[in-house]
This record gives C-alpha cells, structure tokens and sequence, in this order.
C-alpha cells in the first residue's frame, strides 16, 4: 500500500495535505494489491470525512472504482459512514452506480442494516438524477465515469462470451 493510501486510511490529515502539497503521490494512484482501491476509497471506507474532502479538493476523482466495481460511496455505506455520503453526494460524485454484480450503494447499505444511510441515498440518487440532467443541458461536465475499470468490465464480458 503507497503512502499516500497508508495516510488516508488512518485519516492522518498532516501526513494526506503533506504528501499531496509536496505533490509526491498521485491522489487517483490505484493499489493493485487492494483491488484498484485508490486513496479516497479508503478513506470513505474508514469514515475518514475530512480527508474524503482533503482529497477531492486536491484532485481525487470521485468516480473511480475498485476490480469490483465499487466506487467511493459503495464503501461508505457498506459501513454506515452517513458522513461522508452526505460530503460525496454535496461533490456530485457519483452515488447510485452499479457495482460488478449490480449492486448500488443504497443495496449495500439495506443489506448492513444503515437506514440512515438508506434513507439518505434514497433522496440523494433522486437528487443526483436531477443533476445530472441539468449538467447535461448545461454543458457541465461530471466526472462520473471510470474508463479503466469500463473497459476491463467490457473485456471480462467478451472472454465469458467466447
């Protein structure tokens, strides 16, 4: 695990704003040996609010996804982090994705019994709809997307077809 995913996963906000003003880890570094995990997947996994901001403020793409599928907000709700859902959704990042087997954050957070959260990404996936149809009409562009982990998707599909 890189430095900079170390730090984030402890929420040491001195060693996460060091590392990244000094610009010696690269904030979207994805962790081979941790399924692709980057940073601020860490972080929101470990409830990690402020240095989810810290983060996003320095470059962290909030769309990116693990071998899995999941983004960010899957792992917040996995673990009932309403936090830093509510901080992810106020960046417009991407909450109602699908992982590899379907899954939303909301399922995820049903299933680990977070009502909180559940009730909260109920609203949010409405709100986050709204949005992005606006930013579209607009010409706003949301980083929402993860081309990487779409064409290694795509690619795992072919191989199971042939």
């Amino acid at each position: 695990m890189a430095e900079l995913h170390q730090a984030a996963a402890i929420g040491d906000l001195d060693q996460v704003l060091q590392l990244l003003k000094k610009q010696k880890c690269d904030p979207n570094q994805r962790d081979i040996d941790w399924s692709n995990k980057t940073p601020l997947h860490w972080a929101a996994a470990k409830g990690h609010t402020e240095t989810v901001r810290m983060l996003s403020e320095h470059g962290a793409r909030l769309g990116l996804r693990t071998v899995h599928g999941w983004t960010p907000a899957h792992f917040a709700a996995e673990l009932g982090h309403l936090s830093v859902l509510r901080l992810l959704h106020s960046l417009h990042a991407p909450i109602d994705k699908k992982n590899y087997c379907g899954d939303k954050p909301v399922r995820l957070a049903e299933i680990y019994g977070h009502q909180d959260c559940v009730q909260f990404l109920k609203r949010a996936e409405q709100e986050a709809q709204a949005y992005s149809k606006m930013a579209a009409e607009n010409g706003i562009a949301l980083d929402e997307s993860d081309e990487e982990w779409q064409e290694a998707h795509r690619e795992a599909h072919t191989s199971i077809e042939t």
